[in-house]
């Protein structure tokens, strides 16, 4: 190791920015704790408590914001442009290009029909926008609030860099993806799938994923958390199969990520940054002249030395929240309740798992055309398909949809609205696709692991 490299960055001073705050991000999105309902992740278990003290309030926050957001973006967008500056925090936040505006709008417009009570029954239903409006969004208001204002702990002062050099020799060759994704995916199947999609989302707009890097990310490893997989698991009468249940999952979701790169429509996406360069190149040298552990440590303490103030990791923190809280809710909102309505008033989805009957015969799954009715509805939501199945008198079909509704992974009331309210380069149709896709390819892996278990 060369003398300049240890004296500009192997000081006492970079090592205490990069372990402090890395371990302390690690902890509170990563490491697993028990709770009186199970497993769950520090920044959701205090998200939890957040929305247990705004509870009363909870409803008039949210239409607040979502209002907020609408009529900030119409405003902006039609007569005070002149107000902001170009390129500024706010002009960002509130000019999106049109077609977001109307989503906002319809956003907007949804949410205040469920607020005030409006008798439009389709969308008042507990099964469509108040299913969104109460149930969803609160959580995700609040998982917003702390992730947003915490993530700067695991992007700025140099874990990303250390892990990203560790893991580069296993990431590229398995998944197509960059070390430093490694904390991503981690982040994402351990801790929560939002979480993960909002910090690929930083990751990209930071120029550290390419276009082609950040959506097989954010459509891959953005698995939902243990809990919920408890939760599923309640719903078709299952309990007592957990283990094989989650074994499962990953099994099909590792399948899944090796596989869908290599597919369009993640294959056809530009390996191109979002500024036309690399940021962990440009900002952090390559140290080729040293081994790879130490190699990561450099590129850790490097990009600890330069890590922002206090005040403006502060200052990220509440960029990110108020980009999310703002950006984001409206178009979960529009975006999730329209996939419910179609769910829930139309028999497209119906028509559209009507081809999968043979395939489940093929795999000799019972009940072949109950199970085929509730595959396409996962994407308008991951919950419907267990609810579905519920009543099928056979374990073996329940435990295929219930893990098949969790490794599907795009539902647009969550997971997909995410996505393409994000900067992650990914369309409706992108996800649409995907979806599909990887409903062929897990399906035959968690048939395989029925058929065994059962």
């Amino acid at each position: 190791m060369s003398s300049a490299i240890q004296q500009n960055y192997f000081t006492f001073r970079n090592w205490c920015i990069l372990l402090c705050p890395s371990l302390i991000g690690v902890y509170l999105f990563m490491v697993p704790v028990a709770t009186e309902k199970g497993l769950t992740i520090p920044v959701a278990l205090m998200a939890n408590q957040l929305k247990v003290g705004l509870a009363e309030w909870m409803g008039l926050i949210l239409m607040l914001i979502i209002g907020v957001s609408a009529a900030m973006t119409v405003l902006v967008k039609t007569v005070a442009a002149k107000f902001f500056t170009e390129g500024s925090f706010l002009q960002k936040l509130f000019a999106p290009s049109w077609s977001w505006v109307v989503v906002r709008v319809i956003g907007a417009v949804c949410a205040a029909i469920v607020f005030f009570g409006i008798g439009i029954e389709q969308i008042n239903s507990g099964a469509t926008g108040k299913l969104v409006y109460s149930e969803l969004l609160p959580v995700l208001l609040c998982v917003f609030v702390f992730a947003g204002m915490l993530l700067p702990l695991l992007l700025n002062f140099g874990l990303l860099e250390f892990v990203g050099t560790l893991m580069t020799k296993i990431m590229r060759p398995i998944f197509r993806l960059p070390g430093r994704s490694a904390v991503d995916c981690l982040a994402s199947w351990i801790g929560d799938g939002s979480v993960g999609i909002l910090l690929t989302s930083k990751q990209y707009e930071g120029g550290f994923y390419t276009a082609r890097e950040a959506a097989v990310i954010g459509t891959t490893f953005s698995a939902v958390s243990i809990t919920f997989c408890i939760v599923v698991l309640g719903q078709v009468k299952l309990e007592h199969m957990f283990v094989p249940f989650y074994m499962t999952i990953c099994a099909a979701g590792l399948v899944a990520a090796i596989v869908l790169p290599y597919l369009p429509p993640l294959r056809n996406k530009p390996d191109t940054y979002i500024d036309g360069y690399d940021h962990m190149r440009a900002e952090g040298g390559d140290f080729h002249n040293l081994g790879l552990f130490k190699r990561a440590i450099a590129h850790g303490l490097h990009r600890a030395s330069l890590a922002p103030s206090a005040r403006q990791t502060l200052k990220d923190g509440v960029h990110n929240t108020l980009d999310m809280l703002f950006g984001v809710l409206p178009v979960i909102m529009a975006v999730g309740t329209s996939a419910l309505l179609v769910a829930e008033y139309t028999p497209i989805f119906t028509w559209l798992g009507a081809p999968f009957v043979p395939l489940f015969e093929l795999l000799q799954i019972p009940y072949a055309e109950d199970a085929a009715k509730s595959v396409m509805v996962g994407f308008a939501d991951m919950f419907v398909p267990s609810i579905l199945i519920a009543t099928v008198p056979n374990e073996m079909t329940r435990f295929v949809i219930a893990a098949l509704s969790v490794t599907q992974l795009i539902y647009m009331s969550e997971v997909g609205a995410l996505l393409l309210g994000s900067k992650i380069p990914v369309t409706l149709l992108d996800l649409f696709v995907l979806f599909v896709l990887r409903t062929l390819i897990t399906l035959p892996v968690i048939a395989l692991m029925a058929h065994w278990l059962f």
